[in-house]
């Protein structure tokens, strides 16, 4: 059963009240190993859904254009309050609704349309909102892309150097959504003072990991910092910005009133409490266990011939071309859903396949990480991935029921938040 329970909602909408139970056990039955996913803390949940998501708060603690603030403003600061000092930076704003939004006041606050904005190309592991032609931040301002090198997969900073050089941008944005490796921000900070341009680190994916001290920190060497705070920070499906004082102005302005209206007062005392977590010590040592599962799981999948982009990973997330296992990402990603292996297809560098139907899979530790698993479990894992995959190329089904079941069984013995088996 769903945990917190949900007995108004099964007695006005059972209809509903039964798919949120299923997914909630789906949750459960399943290995997650998308990295943008994880599992928030039942503290966080019952935050998420109080009556703060009645009242309306447009504008910032003090500074409101609604009365009846006297407990929301305190909510917010403390939020505010406490992202600034588990990241240690001047300033925050907890009140973008989601990442991609987030990366918009960036541009809203610091670019004009048609500006040079250099970002990360999203088949080499970049984001929508770097600058790529389909986002609107590829469509409204001059977009130039870097990417990885070929006989590497890692990072060229010769090429971010040059491009920066020559084309002289407002924003060089660094970070992404499939990078397996560290992000060398100092390196970053360097080519964006020699060309004036003010730095973002969007460290959406890396969160956690910097929170909990498995990961460098940009701040002292990003002008402006974005990140969602669910992922590896396992907050609410929200977001923040934070940046040097300098900056501060520029950036609220652009959320509010630039972007959107009031925030969303629930998320808000999600995230507050999800940052009063993520504080704690027992989250260092989650972030650190985070990145020894991944490079566990990637030595397994190595072990087993799959061919990992960079080799490897630093972090929590895991990119691997499936060229050489003679099956693409799509369908490999849907028969390890059907073998209770959850993951996501994803373009690889150099794909010389559609984004739709691309290459390679995504995996990351972090939900599984969550619910207790450890470097013990990941080489069999591993074994289900390469089981599973190639079982898909055969279209032999009772395997990957048979490895549904498996996981289950595993599964079984490692709570998750957010669900349980007692009524």
């Amino acid at each position: 059963m769903h945990v917190p329970s949900i007995p108004a909602l099964t007695a006005a909408d059972p209809q509903l009240a039964a798919l949120v139970e299923r997914e909630a056990e789906r949750q459960h039955d399943k290995l997650r190993l998308i990295p943008s996913e994880n599992y928030v803390s039942t503290a966080v949940l019952e935050a998420s859904g109080t009556v703060l998501t009645n009242k309306y708060s447009e504008g910032y603690a003090g500074r409101r254009y609604y009365e009846g603030q006297q407990l929301i403003d305190p909510i917010e600061t403390l939020a505010v309050d406490r992202a600034r000092a588990l990241f240690g930076v001047d300033h925050a704003n907890v009140q973008p609704y989601s990442g991609s939004p987030a990366n918009l006041a960036v541009y809203l606050a610091f670019a004009e349309p048609g500006d040079p904005v250099l970002g990360m190309a999203l088949p080499m592991g970049g984001h929508l909102t770097h600058g790529w032609s389909v986002s609107a931040t590829g469509r409204w301002f001059r977009s130039v892309q870097y990417g990885v090198r070929r006989e590497t997969g890692r990072l060229d900073l010769d090429q971010v150097r040059d491009l920066a050089r020559r084309e002289r941008p407002k924003l060089i944005f660094c970070g992404g959504t499939a990078i397996p490796r560290t992000i060398d921000f100092p390196a970053f900070a360097e080519i964006a003072r020699e060309v004036e341009a003010v730095l973002v680190a969007d460290i959406a994916h890396i969160a956690g990991l910097i929170a909990g001290g498995a990961h460098p920190s940009p701040v002292g060497h990003a002008d402006v910092i974005s990140t969602t705070t669910h992922k590896t920070l396992r907050g609410p499906r929200g977001a923040m910005l934070m940046c040097t004082q300098a900056h501060a102005k520029a950036l609220d302005k652009a959320v509010f009133p630039g972007l959107q209206g009031g925030p969303h007062n629930h998320t808000t005392a999600g995230i507050a409490v999800s940052l009063h977590e993520a504080a704690q010590p027992s989250f260092a040592a989650y972030a650190a266990q985070v990145v020894r599962n991944a490079q566990a799981l990637a030595t397994a999948l190595l072990d087993r011939g799959f061919d990992l982009v960079s080799g490897g990973t630093d972090n929590h997330l895991i990119l691997a071309d499936l060229t050489s296992k003679g099956i693409g990402g799509k369908p490999a990603a849907q028969a390890l859903d059907r073998a209770g292996i959850e993951c996501n297809y994803n373009t690889v560098p150099f794909d010389p396949r559609k984004p739709f139907d691309p290459s390679g899979i995504r995996l990351g530790t972090p939900a599984l990480t969550t619910r207790g698993l450890s470097q013990a479990q990941m080489p069999t894992l591993a074994g289900w991935i390469d089981e599973a995959i190639a079982a898909a190329t055969k279209e032999d089904e009772a395997t990957l029921t048979r490895i549904a079941g498996e996981v289950r069984e595993l599964l079984a013995e490692y709570p998750m938040p957010g669900w349980s088996s007692r009524p």
